[in-house]
């Protein structure tokens, strides 16, 4: 039996528009919950989020038996940690603050079995392969695993070329939040200045074959994001969902 056939890989090579949402509320029941909404892909996000190994591994158990992708963010692209999300089960792997080529060769070597790269051999004890039940897994898994790869300074926009064009990165992520910070706009994720920016490295992603991604909470703006070219977006995120949900909720009523 061979490694599960990803649904993202396929959609983001096809060319094909996945609309995802953002999941910082580190709880499975959230986690679940979201899973049953529609979306495309879902991001468990490590980096800003207060999850672990074992709260992404829940996640990841609660998700799994509603058709969304779930997409894990490391909070940093150590290979020792890669490894261990990909033997939690995770197919998609989206690393931040990538700024050069080399750095993404690197994690493309993270993420694939030798001879062609550096993944420890040892998922015949874990999830990824139901526990040594996907008996084909060792040998089947590389071309199943998505590599995204996220740009967020201007240090990576100097490579963002270089960085689109190596083989084995299925996508670049523009993070706009500290990608404007970095730009000296902090906190102006949508002014022309930073747009005009995103625009030119949505095309030059695309120019190289690779498919472009980003995160707004702004309809209009992920519109626009899509309308451009960006294959996978990601709409919203949960705690904003739910604050602004509360929020309004308690307006019908009075001011507080």
């Amino acid at each position: 039996m061979p490694a599960p056939i990803n649904p993202f890989k396929a959609g983001l090579k096809s060319g094909q528009p996945q609309i995802g949402l953002w999941m910082c509320m580190a709880d499975s029941y959230a986690a679940e919950i979201t899973a049953g909404a529609g979306y495309d892909w879902l991001v468990i996000d490590g980096e800003h989020s207060p999850n672990d190994l074992r709260s992404t591994l829940r996640a990841l158990q609660a998700m799994a038996a509603k058709p969304v992708s779930p997409v894990v963010r490391v909070p940093i692209g150590k290979e020792y940690l890669i490894k261990q999300v990909l033997d939690l089960g995770a197919q998609n792997i989206l690393v931040p603050m990538v700024e050069t080529a080399d750095q993404a060769r690197d994690l493309v070597r993270a993420v694939r079995y030798p001879p062609h790269g550096r993944r420890g051999v040892g998922a015949i004890g874990a999830r990824a392969t139901d526990f040594g039940r996907v008996a084909d897994y060792i040998t089947t898994a590389d071309a199943q695993i998505c590599l995204i790869v996220q740009v967020e300074s201007r240090a990576g926009l100097a490579q963002l070329d270089e960085i689109a064009a190596v083989e084995g990165v299925d996508g670049v992520f523009i993070g706009p939040a500290d990608l404007s910070t970095d730009m000296g706009f902090a906190g102006q994720t949508e002014t022309p200045e930073v747009l005009a920016v995103i625009y030119d490295a949505l095309a030059r992603i695309q120019a190289q074959g690779c498919a472009a991604g980003i995160l707004t909470i702004d309809p209009a703006q992920a519109q626009i994001y899509l309308d451009k070219g960006a294959v996978f977006v990601a709409v919203g995120m949960d705690v904003n969902i739910l604050v602004n949900g509360l929020q309004a909720l308690r307006a019908k009523f009075g001011a507080v």
